[in-house]
């Protein structure tokens, strides 16, 4: 079955980095478009950014343009977020996604 596992989230300082990572197993990765989504404490869950199958193109939420960029290696069946100049409100549980399968999330709390 699908199975996806989200892991990198923690606590940074506002304007600090992360990466998150998503391990995919039971499908064929290199088929499918991926994505990130974000759900902030007592808001909808959001669509972050997302990256076509051999990860020639890519589209980001016009609040993390130019700060997030989404990516994957096939080889490893897994898709990256690497998220630089964090701001308070980019706090959220952040969840990869494919084939309508969600991962458990990952947290991040960017505060000082």
């Amino acid at each position: 079955q699908v199975q996806l596992v989200e892991s990198g989230g923690g606590l940074v300082q506002p304007g600090g980095s992360l990466r998150l990572s998503c391990a995919a197993s039971g499908f064929t990765f290199s088929s499918y478009a991926m994505s990130w989504y974000r759900q902030a404490p007592g808001k909808e869950r959001e669509l972050v950014a997302t990256i076509t199958a051999f990860g020639r193109a890519t589209n980001y939420a016009d609040s993390v343009k130019g700060r997030f960029t989404i990516s994957r290696d096939n080889a490893k069946k897994t898709l990256y977020l690497q998220m630089n100049s964090l701001k308070p409100e980019d706090t959220a549980v952040y969840y990869c996604n494919a084939l309508g399968v969600w991962g458990q999330g990952t947290l991040v709390t960017v505060s000082s």
